[in-house]
């Protein structure tokens, strides 16, 4: 199999990483069948020449290179095993390409079961969100051999920068890492913007002032805006970002790591949590201390 638009493309789970990369392979000219829960999800990317399967074995079955994006564990396993299954679907010289963020555990569990049916797999979580999956300039974190990620770097290529990180699983593990600094920062941010307002300082000068100094990263100068004006579609929502930082400090206690900043971050995003903030981007960790400290 070469990695050419004629690569007959699979995705499972259409949300909105999901559905934005199966759009780019798309306008790329891949051939791209597809399948999600909710087929609403799906619809403008069938008026866009996607291929709807009902099930994920049908969509396995159809391509050569299969990609999931599903927010965790145990959508990941629901998604590959039974009758209707990724792995039910997979034949030898096929490919999964998983995108989710779930744990290095489970990851490595999935990839032994997946070369069972002769194929192979990666663990490629991404760092970006919808933004980034659009312009196609994610930073992709692979795990898992070297010669199956050489068969398919050419296709991940439409999403961005694909890095071979070492063995299945590694891949997770620095995605791992990377969040914790996206929480971490976001949590920072928000607390000095807010020691800021409350001295009586105009927020969205502090706010525009603070992301054009040494601390304004790529991510803090694109969530300025979220944070003080907080939108209704998140583009990484706080209930997978504290998903993330769970991973984490799992990952960490079974390496003996001590992370401290990653565990203020949990603290904060169970906090969030409480106050109804689920599933809205991690910019509303604002509201959240602004709540939490009332005047």
């Amino acid at each position: 199999m070469t990695a050419t638009t004629t690569t007959v493309l699979g995705f499972v789970g259409l949300g909105h990483m999901g559905a934005n990369m199966a759009a780019r392979f798309l306008a790329a000219g891949y051939p791209v069948y597809g399948e999600d829960r909710a087929r609403e999800h799906a619809q403008h990317l069938e008026e866009e020449g996607l291929r709807w399967c009902d099930t994920p074995r049908e969509v396995a079955e159809a391509v050569e290179i299969v990609f999931t994006s599903l927010p965790d564990d145990g959508v990941l396993e629901a998604v590959a095993s039974g009758s209707d299954g990724i792995l039910a679907g997979l034949a030898p010289g096929k490919i999964w390409v998983d995108f989710s963020t779930v744990s290095p555990r489970a990851s490595r569990d999935l990839a032994w079961r997946v070369r069972g049916c002769g194929a192979a797999m990666l663990d490629a979580p991404v760092s970006g969100s919808v933004p980034q999956v659009q312009s196609g300039t994610l930073t992709i974190m692979v795990g898992g051999d070297e010669e199956t990620y050489s068969r398919v770097q050419p296709v991940l290529r439409e999403l961005g920068t694909p890095t071979r990180i070492g063995d299945h699983g590694q891949g997770l593990v620095l995605k791992f890492a990377i969040n914790i600094s996206l929480a971490v920062q976001m949590l920072a941010f928000c607390e000095g913007l807010l020691l800021a307002q409350r001295d009586g300082i105009d927020p969205r000068l502090a706010a525009e002032v603070m992301a054009h100094s040494a601390i304004g990263s790529p991510m803090l100068k694109a969530r300025v805006p979220l944070v003080l004006d907080l939108p209704d579609e998140a583009w990484f929502d706080v209930d997978l970002m504290h998903k993330d930082i769970r991973l984490a400090l799992a990952a960490a206690q079974e390496r003996g790591v001590p992370l401290p900043s990653a565990g203020v971050a949990d603290d904060m995003l169970t906090r969030a949590a409480e106050l109804g903030y689920e599933h809205h981007d991690i910019a509303a960790l604002y509201e959240v201390l602004a709540k939490s400290s009332p005047r």
